[in-house]
C-alpha cells in the first residue's frame, strides 16, 4: 500500500484551487440512474471514492467516460438492479443507488455498505423513508432487500438530518409522480447541488417557508449537463493547514460562506485572513494560535468533516483547546497518532481536550479515515523531522493529488509503496 513520507518545518506559500465537491458529486453520478438519456458532469475530481462510484455505475448497466475532469453517462443496455458487494464494501455512499433503483425498478437488492470505520452510521434513516413511499424492507444475508408494488409520495419527517438519507429519499421522491415533503432534512451545500441537477432533469424541487423540503416527482425524469459546486471540505482542510505551518496561502475556486463557521474560529484563533468573493487567502503570522473551543453540528455548524484537522491545528496552540464531537462517535481516531507525534489530546467519548504543545516531532503514523488521515498530513508538516504515514488510499479518497498540491506550495511530501519502492 502507498505511503507519504513528510518533510516537516518547511515553509508553504503559494495559490491552492480547490476541486468539485467530492460529497456533491457522488451523489450527482448515482442520479444518472434515473435517466436513460446523456448526463454530463464537469469538475469531477479524480478520487478513489469517485472511481468506485464509477465502477458501480457500470456494474448497474451503464456506460462511463472520465477524462480531463469530465463524466459522461449514456445507456448500454438494460439497467440493473442489483449490486456485487466487492463494490460496495468500499464506500458508504454506495447505498446511495438504492433510492433511484427503488423509483425504477420498485425493487433492488443492495449489500450494506462500509467505508470509513465511524461508528455504525445506520441506514435505518433511508429505510423508514422508503417505507413510507410504500416500499417494503428486509435485510438479508448482509443485504437490504426492497420492493413495492407502488410507491406513493409521503411526508417524511427524518429523526437527524442526515445528508445521505436526504440526498437519497429526494432522488426517489423525483421519480414519484405528486408531491413529497421532507422535513427536519440536512442544509448543506452540497444538498442545494443534487437539488440543481434533479431540477434540471425534469423535477421541481425547492424549500418552502417552513425549511421542509418539497418535491414534486415525475414520471421520467431526463438527462442533464452540470459543473459540481467547490469542495469545502477540501477548501477548509487547506486553510486550516496553511494556518497550521503558519504559511501564505491563497485557497481559490472556493465559496468562503460555505466555511463561514471555520472562517470564524480561525479568526478567533488569531489567524489572520483575507476572504474575497471566491478564495479565502490565509496570511502568515508570529503571533501564539489561540486555543479554541468547538462543537461540531449539523451545517451551517462547525464540519465534522473538518474536525480532526482543526485538533491538528489545535495541537499546537498556546493553551488548551476542547472538541465536542456530536456527529460520529469514532471521529477522534487521529488522536492516538498525533499523540505519538507528540501532542497532548485526551479524548473521552465526545470530548477531547487538547493541550497545546510548542513542537510536534516526526513519526511512523497510519491513517484510519479520510479526515484524520489529512490531520496526520497537517501534523507531519508541521513536526521537526520527518513523519511516514501508512494507508494513505484513505486520504485519496477525499483529496485529489494531495502530494501535487502540497509540493507545489513549497512542501516535501513523496509517495511511495514500500512493497515496490527502493530508496
Amino acid at each position: 500500500m502507498d505511503r507519504f513520507l513528510v518533510e516537516g518545518g518547511r515553509k508553504l506559500k503559494g495559490t491552492v484551487k480547490a476541486g468539485g465537491s467530492k460529497n456533491a458529486c457522488l451523489p450527482i453520478l448515482v442520479a444518472s440512474l434515473l435517466t436513460d438519456e446523456p448526463f454530463v458532469l464537469h469538475r469531477v475530481p479524480n478520487l478513489r471514492d469517485v472511481r468506485t462510484t464509477l465502477k458501480i455505475l457500470t456494474a448497474l448497466g451503464k456506460k462511463v467516460t472520465f477524462q480531463d475532469g469530465t463524466v459522461t453517462i449514456t445507456a448500454d443496455g438494460a439497467l440493473k438492479n442489483t449490486l456485487p458487494y466487492e463494490l460496495v464494501k468500499q464506500m458508504r455512499a454506495s447505498f446511495w443507488v438504492a433510492g433511484p433503483l427503488l423509483a425504477r425498478f420498485r425493487e433492488a437488492v443492495i449489500p450494506l455498505p462500509g467505508g470509513c470505520a465511524l461508528g455504525a452510521r445506520p441506514v435505518d434513516i433511508h429505510l423508514k423513508g422508503f417505507e413510507r413511499f410504500g416500499a417494503a424492507c428486509q435485510t438479508e444475508s448482509g443485504n437490504v432487500i426492497l420492493s413495492a408494488d407502488k410507491l406513493e409520495p409521503a411526508k417524511i419527517t427524518l429523526r437527524f438530518p442526515s445528508v445521505g438519507a436526504t440526498q437519497n429519499l429526494m432522488m426517489c421522491a423525483a421519480l414519484i409522480p405528486g408531491e413529497t415533503v421532507l422535513e427536519n432534512v440536512a442544509k448543506e451545500p452540497e444538498i442545494d447541488d443534487v437539488t440543481a441537477v434533479l431540477n434540471k432533469m425534469g423535477a421541481e424541487i425547492f424549500t418552502d417557508d417552513k425549511g421542509r423540503l418539497v418535491i414534486r416527482g415525475q414520471h421520467t425524469l431526463h438527462g442533464t449537463e452540470h459543473t459540481v459546486v467547490a469542495d469545502r471540505i477540501e477548501s477548509g482542510s487547506y486553510m486550516i493547514l496553511s494556518a497550521a505551518v503558519r504559511g501564505d496561502v491563497r485557497v481559490e475556486d472556493c465559496v468562503p460562506e460555505h466555511n463561514s463557521i471555520l472562517l470564524e474560529c480561525l479568526q478567533e484563533a488569531g489567524v489572520p485572513l483575507e476572504v474575497g468573493p471566491d478564495y479565502v487567502h490565509v496570511k502568515p503570522y508570529d503571533t501564539p494560535l489561540k486555543p479554541t473551543r468547538i462543537k461540531t453540528a449539523p451545517y451551517p455548524g462547525f464540519a465534522t468533516d473538518l474536525q480532526p484537522q482543526w485538533m491538528a491545528l489545535m495541537a499546537l496552540a498556546d493553551g488548551a483547546a476542547e472538541i465536542d464531537e456530536t456527529i460520529f462517535e469514532n471521529r477522534f481516531m487521529a488522536a492516538p497518532e498525533l499523540v505519538r507525534m507528540g501532542a497532548d489530546i485526551v479524548t473521552e467519548k465526545t470530548l477531547a481536550r487538547i493541550n497545546g504543545v510548542k513542537e510536534l516531532s516526526g513519526a511512523h503514523v497510519m491513517a484510519s479515515d479520510l479526515r484524520g488521515g489529512f490531520a496526520l498530513l497537517i501534523a507531519g508538516l508541521c513536526a521537526k523531522g520527518t513523519t511516514e504515514i501508512e494507508r494513505v488510499y484513505h486520504i485519496d479518497r477525499g483529496y485529489e493529488d494531495p502530494e501535487g498540491k502540497l509540493n507545489a506550495l513549497g512542501a516535501k511530501v513523496t509517495r511511495y509503496n514500500p512493497d515496490k519502492d527502493e530508496f
